[in-house]
Formats: structure tokens, sequence, C-alpha cells
């Protein structure tokens, strides 16, 4: 049986160096011709064969790099953690695989073109368009999309299951007797990286479910659909407009938490009491919606797991999966008293 030893006679270094190469040993200062020759002799002799074959997959997933494009910027992920969570997702899952993030971009400071062709695999977190994508780095097969409206067939893609967390939000404020039901929400913008070309807007879908559930049901009144931005001043804004309806609803889905808590603070200072008169259901379960008054009722977006599946998914294609797979991750609604509900339980979709 072939030993250390016999490896390092033939490699030319010192036994300790061969173990060290051997175990990946981070602090070794070896060149990678030697280290790419101590494992192709440790092969060739057959030197722990099943041990040998992981510890040369993760050496060479340490030579990886990843590149991450976003198109959130550094202040919007302080305002809204919904991209920052994903983004945690993606670091972490990559530093357990052993995967190297070498580059960030932000979209929304203008990405220069042709810059990331040398990675080895990109993730690209929030609504770009597909083609502009196409034109920074050309490996489509390697190309992860992160909620983005704009999901490219030969892509990999993760997206949230915004169908089902709507359907159990409505099913919810149904279940405690509300028929006026509003929606207060921002829209979907496709941007852009090439200069000059103009954004694609496109509806959102979490406004889309609730139109057609509450349509179906013969409840949707297109005054109780209303259109902000994406930030607690949109929520608080929407709602000091939804507060002129001649009839008010008695419950409003949000299509964020924090546009709810700046729908809760026009509430409140127009004396209008939650839940009593008006429930309120927010959206994405970030941290502070448990600590809202009251607390917020919402429906829980996996994030951080939408970031774990992205680089799982990017790890599969560089190691060679040819077809590309669309992946959509479940909600989960958590019920606390800004709903009005009298039992504090959870519902996944």
């Amino acid at each position: 049986m072939p030993t250390i030893k016999d490896i390092a006679q033939q490699a030319g270094v010192s036994p300790a160096t061969v173990s060290r190469v051997l175990n990946n040993d981070a602090t070794l200062a070896v060149g990678e011709e030697t280290r790419t020759r101590v494992f192709a002799i440790a092969e060739q002799l057959g030197y722990k064969p099943a041990r040998l074959k992981k510890l040369k997959r993760e050496e060479q997933l340490s030579r990886k790099q990843i590149g991450l494009l976003m198109w959130s910027s550094l202040e919007d992920e302080r305002d809204d953690p919904y991209f920052a969570s994903i983004r945690r997702g993606i670091e972490h899952r990559c530093d357990e695989l052993g995967l190297t993030i070498s580059k960030v971009l932000r979209g929304s400071g203008g990405a220069e073109l042709g810059t990331v062709n040398e990675l080895d695999g990109l993730i690209v977190v929030g609504s770009i368009a597909s083609e502009d994508v196409a034109q920074l780095y050309s490996r489509t097969d390697r190309t992860v999309f992160v909620n983005n409206a704009d999901q490219p067939a030969s892509c990999d893609c993760v997206s949230l299951h915004f169908e089902g967390g709507v359907r159990d939000a409505i099913a919810h404020l149904l279940e405690q007797g509300h028929k006026r039901i509003a929606y207060i929400g921002g829209d979907e913008t496709v941007h852009r990286l090439v200069p000059g070309l103009t954004p694609i807007e496109t509806i959102d879908p979490r406004r889309s479910v609730f139109r057609r559930e509450m349509t179906e049901r013969g409840l949707y009144h297109s005054e109780y659909d209303i259109a902000s931005y994406w930030a607690p001043a949109g929520g608080y804004q929407g709602m000091l407009r939804l507060l002129e309806a001649g009839e008010r609803p008695t419950a409003v889905l949000m299509g964020s938490d924090p546009m709810a808590a700046g729908a809760l603070r026009a509430l409140q200072e127009n004396g209008v009491n939650v839940p009593e008169e008006m429930a309120i259901i927010g959206f994405d379960d970030i941290e502070i919606s448990a600590y809202l008054h009251p607390p917020l009722t919402t429906v829980r977006a996996h994030t951080e797991l939408m970031g774990r599946t992205a680089a799982q998914l990017l790890l599969e294609r560089i190691e060679g999966r040819e077809a590309a797979m669309h992946v959509k991750v479940n909600t989960k609604l958590i019920v606390r008293e800004s709903s009005g509900a009298n039992l504090s339980h959870s519902k996944s979709n």
C-alpha cells in the first residue's frame, strides 16, 4: 500500500508537505505546480482513493471564482433587509462549499460590460434584464438569477412562491370575516445595465395574485388596489390614500413589512385602531415585524434559503448539470395580533 513517503519521494518534496497538500492546508505556501503534482502522484499510486477524491474536489472548488451582481445598493439593503438576507444566504453557502466570491457588482452603480467573463459563475440578485446580463457575462449556463422578474429558460432561477403566500394571507383574512380587503404595494421594475435603455415596468406578482384571487371571489374593487413604492414612506402614503376611499376596507395586505410599518403609522395618526377597525398583514417577516405595535401578521419569505439555493444550483452547473432549473421557495404565514386572530399559529403554503 502506498504511503505519504512514497508520494513525497516521487514528488520531490517532504512527507510533511505532502500531508498538508492532501489535507488542503490553506496556510501552506506551496506553488500550484507542486500542489497539482502531489495530487496527480497520489492518485496514480492509489493512495486512499475515496478520501483523495473528496480532497481533490475540495481543492478544485477552492480555485473557482464566483461573481455576485446585485441591483440593490448598500443603502437599499439597510432600508429593507430582503435582499441583504438573500446575499447572506449566498455567502454562507459559498463558504460551506468552498467557493470564493471574488467580485461583487452593484448594478445600480453602473456595472461595466465585459469585466467578469473570467469568472467561473455569476449569481444575479434582483430584477435585471437577462439580455444585459448576457452581455456582461457570456456563460448563461453558469448564471443563476434570484428574485428576477425576467427568468430566461436557459438559466437557473430561484424565486419566491408569491402565489401561495398571497393566497394564504387572503384566506386568513376571509376566515376572520373580512370582505373589503385592500392591497398596497410597489410594482416590479426590470432594470437595465446598458446605459440609455429604459427600465421595463411590470406588475408585481403579489398584486397580480391579489387581483386574481379577489376577482374570482367577486370581491375586487379597483379603489382598494393602491400602487406606491417599496419603503415605509410608500406604505404611509399609500395608506393615507386608502383612508380617503368612500367606504374604507376592513383589512389590508401590504407588499412588504417596511411598507406595513409605514401604514401602521398612518393608521395610528388618523385614530384607526388595528386590528379592531382595520386588520393588517405584511410580507417578508423581517426581524422588526414581531416588535411593531401591534405585532405584525406577515408572510415569511425564506430569503436566506433563496440565496443558499442559488449557490447550490451554481455549484451543480459548474460540476456539469446541463438542464436549467427554476426553483420556487415556499412562504409561511406568521399570524400575530395585527390581523385580529385570536389564536397565534402559522400556516405553510
